[in-house]
């Protein structure tokens, strides 16, 4: 069964489609926040993606500055909210998986717009990906200038 998983940008939800490859189609089944049911403030979302191993997706959350991780049901391709792992800085509007998989770079860039920020950006942490899918951070921060994307390539 084709899955697409979206992350909507201005009310920071996550959609599973079923994808219908005769017709060119995509129909929502299911629709969750990317955010704890606890937060309460403004809603950002920027990136998403899915594991190799297709077992979770993971969604940025600019807005409370965190990484939502969700587990793929493998029956459905519905998902099951599992935890946001704060980034511990400004707005991650993109995200990358290593090669591997064994590691997610949260890349924090955040225009504060005249107003003070409460947190550091403009650098690239480091979470390990544990395997049930739940991201740890390792302490490795690196700071850069207005970090955007993040691209691995072998060689």
């Amino acid at each position: 069964m084709p899955l697409a998983y979206v992350v909507n940008e201005l009310d920071s939800s996550v959609v599973t489609y079923r994808f219908d490859p005769q017709r060119g189609s995509l129909q929502a089944i299911q629709n969750l926040p990317a955010t704890p049911s606890s937060y309460t403030g403004e809603l950002s979302s920027a990136e998403i993606a899915v594991a190799p191993n297709g077992r979770f997706v993971y969604a940025s959350n600019r807005c409370n500055n965190s990484i939502a991780s969700f587990a793929v049901d493998r029956g459905d391709g519905t998902l099951t909210p599992m935890g946001w792992a704060p980034t511990n800085a400004n707005s991650p509007r993109f995200f990358g998986l290593d090669l591997a998989a064994k590691f997610l770079y949260a890349a924090n860039a955040d225009e504060d717009f005249g107003q003070i920020q409460e947190k550091s950006t403009d650098t690239i942490v480091q979470f390990s990906v544990e395997a049930d899918g739940a991201l740890k951070p390792t302490g490795q921060v690196i700071k850069t200038n207005s970090p955007c994307t993040i691209v691995f390539a072998s060689v």
